[in-house]
């Protein structure tokens, strides 16, 4: 098994690019806040009226529409709720660029 460390990756890479973060519970708070502050241009993908907003705003996020946050993303991490998935991943946008 290899284990990788800090110095194996190479920040700069995604530092390049627009990360939308979908969802921000859990997984999406952590993984948001923690490439936010590593210097990665982060956007929050939640739906209208999502309790989480104003949180992920709270945290100097940008926060905007799912189908807005995926538009100008070059990596989307779909991070909601495993109930809600398919429906995300369905939206009538261009989610095929990069879904983890």
């Amino acid at each position: 098994m290899k284990i990788y460390y800090d110095e194996d990756a190479n920040i700069e890479i995604i530092k390049g690019m627009n990360v939308s973060i979908i969802g921000y519970g859990s997984q999406g708070n952590a993984h948001a806040n923690n490439l936010h502050e590593s210097g990665v241009n982060v956007t929050v993908g939640l739906r209208e009226g999502s309790s989480s907003w104003a949180k992920a705003e709270e945290a100097g996020l940008k926060v905007q529409t799912v189908a807005d946050s995926v538009v100008q993303a070059d990596f989307v991490m779909i991070l909601a709720p495993d109930e809600f998935q398919k429906n995300i991943y369905d939206l009538p946008i261009p989610l095929h660029y990069a879904i983890l």
